[in-house]
């Protein structure tokens, strides 16, 4: 039975979350996850140790596919613009290595890992533990990006199993 490797990723300027997973027909597999701390240098430079970083760990663990979660608006329209630089230095290094990018809504990723899309950041970490059978509750950034891959390992399964990748959710309706 043929395996892929996915490679989850939770944008973030200051921290990044990672996790891969293998999927093995119905099985999913925990194999690596971490965080990357940018610092708290000139934009740039951050932006620059998030692509680096990425690409070391897509070199480390060679994944076939790459799923990020979507930015969602802020308040705060500085810290949006902000976050999606950082998503973007994310999505590069995954393009720059030739690999495929699935993007998923929060909303999509809580859906397809939780069953609510609603569901609180302990929820997720907590489901992610079980899922992967892991000894002990990723890091909330490290469980944000294996739930990513989640999502994605399970085709962005959302809505009682229904395929949302690629479609905006509104209030649990496709729109």
């Amino acid at each position: 039975m043929n395996s892929i490797r996915i490679l989850g990723i939770d944008p973030g300027l200051r921290i990044t979350g990672f996790g891969i997973i293998e999927k093995t027909g119905n099985r999913i597999q925990y194999l690596t996850s971490g965080c990357i701390k940018s610092g708290e240098g000139e934009l740039p430079e951050r932006l620059k140790v998030i692509l680096l970083s990425l690409r070391e760990v897509i070199h480390s663990n060679q994944p076939q596919q790459v799923a990020v979660e979507k930015v969602f608006v802020n308040v705060n329209p500085q810290s949006t613009l902000l976050l999606g630089q950082a998503r973007g230095a994310a999505i590069c290094a995954a393009v720059l290595e030739a690999l495929p990018v699935a993007e998923y809504t929060a909303l999509q990723v809580k859906q397809a890992v939780v069953g609510n899309g609603h569901a609180a950041k302990e929820q997720v970490q907590e489901m992610v533990k079980r899922l992967l059978n892991l000894p002990g509750v990723p890091s909330p950034d490290a469980a944000d990006a294996l739930a990513c891959a989640i999502c994605h390992a399970h085709g962005g399964q959302g809505l009682g199993g229904f395929a949302t990748a690629g479609y905006r959710v509104k209030n649990g309706r496709l729109v």
